[in-house]
């Protein structure tokens, strides 16, 4: 049985750079099979945004899917200020009261 290689450790101050660590993109199966909403907008967006850059994308079908990938840029920038929790993210989480029309 192979074994799998890690990375050995290192002590981190605080003048340690920040690496980021790139994510490897995730298909829209995998993402919905996830059942994280997040994973699941962000490769619709990366999806959708390779058709609207792919040459033979019907002209027709191009409003659609721009309106579309706007409608999810939203939803992804709302579940980050939710999860930051500042004022933006405090409002995004309130629900909503109800109203009666009288």
């Amino acid at each position: 049985m192979p074994t799998r290689r890690t990375s050995p450790l290192q002590v981190v101050t605080s003048k340690t750079p920040v690496r980021s660590r790139s994510r490897r993109a995730v298909t829209v199966k995998a993402a919905a099979g996830s059942g994280v909403r997040r994973d699941l907008l962000v490769a619709l967006r990366a999806r959708i945004a390779a058709d609207i850059d792919n040459p033979n994308t019907p002209p027709r079908d191009l409003a659609a899917l721009s309106r579309r990938l706007l409608e999810i840029v939203k939803d992804i920038d709302a579940l980050d200020a939710e999860a930051r929790m500042d004022d933006i993210g405090e409002a995004a989480a309130t629900p909503d009261e109800e109203w009666a029309a009288t």
